[in-house]
């Protein structure tokens, strides 16, 4: 994809709207100077809120919240992928039970640069593996648990899935991600999931018999016996297999009594990666990222990345609306989330959606078509999330044909939806709350994309776009929030060589990052 038109908004051309109405100008100083004093390790992308504040104190606070460098370095990978992997692909389901024959794994063709190159050549920066799905089985030879792959006798009991991902994603050029979930039906089986056993201090990682490990940092921290098992594997992933950019969770309980239920040490979890990984994103169960709701893909039409939150049981943030709010974070949403809301943070969203109609791998399903996952690009990463796709392994431990030959397609058309930038070396001119982009001659022009600079937060409420054409400026469209990423497909393609987009509401100084015209050639 061409390179777009970076316009960063400093002194020269700042939009600010401190009324929330009528933009005007801001300097670079001004700006700066609204922004709460913070430490450089975590600005202020939490601020607590309070019952007594007025809706006007919540969009001003809304509008002082501000990403670490691990969420804006995250908001920015656009594609990332999923790759559901282990004993479901051969057994057929989706959640498995826990007391699988470890030997039914036998994925003898297994080639990780094939799911590497294939992730690359369809544009994905990122790859995050299901290390353990809720069945407990363990893609690489934990010390912790004998559900795994050194109890098949794949590769004589030597397989490691979790390396060879590791390994095959660095050497392409991806980012590595992995997914432990904490539900576990084999640890429940075992008795140390959900067995009722309090929190107590633990030593991490835990000695166990022959223990080859010597000089590692040590932790002792607050932990059930299950939370301790977690740990352990933590632990195990990220100070064996070399860097690591996300950690992967959900909230999903086991299949299991609605009395037992184990309380996740979250905390202790978030401790442990922070320390042994600091640059890693913890998602979506976890305080950097945000599931958006669904697992079609698609965001909403306005997607905020600051939203309200609430704190649950051992320092979990979660929603202070429902998770399938249609508003997460706009005026209206901040106020009905004031009774609940502990804070207003930023919590940028995700949207996940398979390749194919389950997560794990099934000989009977086909891919989706190039057009629904164009949809999908433009409901995701065309509304300020970035798109997590599941592109599920097959028995053999490939990625199908089909799949691969698609991710290709995906990447071509999306090429072929956003290519030359028209307004990259264009003349630019600022004033009082708009950009105006002369792009020498006339140009026929039906995709924009448009961006905020996050550094200084998500400000931005409503934007219109116009061209001047018949000797008047005319109206060609018109959006709600920006963000890191906000994509505008116009039905019918306009000419013009004057363009501009004036910003006509925002919550304070808004900076705009891009401000980029295509003509598609589809």
């Amino acid at each position: 994809m061409a390179l777009s038109r970076r316009l960063f908004v400093t002194a020269a051309a700042a939009v600010a709207a401190s009324s929330g109405t009528s933009p005007t100008l801001a300097s670079a100083a001004s700006a700066t100077s609204a922004i709460p004093s913070a430490s450089a390790e975590e600005p202020w992308y939490r601020i607590p809120v309070s019952p007594d504040d007025t809706p006007e104190d919540l969009v001003r606070k809304a509008s002082q919240v501000r990403p670490t460098e691990r969420q804006i370095t995250w908001q920015s990978l656009e594609r990332t992928a999923f790759l559901h992997f282990g004993v479901n692909t051969f057994t057929g389901l989706e959640w498995g039970m826990g007391d699988e024959d470890p030997d039914v794994f036998q994925p003898v063709g297994l080639d990780t640069d094939q799911w590497a190159r294939a992730l690359r050549d369809g544009g994905f920066k990122l790859a995050i593996l299901t290390v353990k799905h809720h069945d407990g089985f363990v893609l690489y030879p934990s010390r912790y648990s004998n559900h795994t792959v050194a109890s098949s006798s794949w590769r004589d009991g030597q397989g490691d899935v979790l390396r060879s991902f590791a390994d095959s994603m660095r050497r392409h050029g991806i980012k590595v991600g992995v997914y432990i979930s904490p539900a576990d039906e084999n640890q429940y089986l075992d008795g140390v999931y959900a067995n009722g056993s309090a929190r107590s201090e633990r030593t991490i990682p835990t000695p166990v018999e022959n223990d080859d490990r010597t000089g590692g940092p040590e932790f002792t921290l607050q932990a059930t016996d299950y939370g301790a098992h977690m740990l352990n594997q933590l632990y195990e992933v990220l100070t064996e297999y070399g860097p690591v950019d996300e950690v992967w969770f959900d909230g999903a309980q086991g299949r299991i009594p609605p009395d037992k239920v184990e309380k996740y040490d979250w905390d202790s979890w978030y401790e442990l990666i922070r320390t042994l990984v600091p640059d890693a994103t913890i998602a979506v169960s976890g305080p950097d990222v945000r599931w958006v709701g669904n697992e079609g893909g698609f965001a909403r039409e306005n997607e905020w990345s600051v939203v309200p939150v609430q704190e649950k049981d051992n320092g979990r943030m979660d929603f202070a609306l429902s998770y399938d709010a249609p508003d997460m974070g706009g005026r209206d949403a901040l106020v009905a989330a004031q009774p609940v809301a502990d804070y207003l943070q930023w919590w940028p969203a995700e949207a996940d959606v398979s390749i194919r109609e389950g997560w794990f791998y099934h000989a009977d399903q086909l891919p989706k078509s190039v057009q629904q996952l164009t949809d999908i690009y433009f409901g995701s990463v065309g509304r300020n999330s970035v798109l997590l796709l599941n592109v599920p392994p097959d028995k053999d431990g490939l990625l199908p044909a089909t799949d691969v030959t698609r991710l290709r397609e995906f990447r071509e058309r999306i090429d072929r939806e956003l290519p030359e930038d028209l307004a990259r070396g264009a003349r630019t001119t600022t004033s009082p709350g708009t950009i105006t982009i002369d792009l020498n001659r006339t140009r026929e022009v039906n995709r924009i994309r448009l961006a905020e600079d996050i550094r200084h937060g998500q400000q931005v409420e409503t934007v219109v776009i116009e061209a001047h054409t018949g000797g008047t400026w005319k109206w060609v469209a018109e959006a709600g929030t920006l963000g890191a990423s906000r994509i505008l497909l116009l039905p019918t393609p306009v000419r013009a060589r004057h363009w501009r987009v004036r910003a006509t509401r925002s919550r304070g100084p808004a900076h705009l990052a891009q401000f980029a015209l295509y003509r598609s050639k589809t």
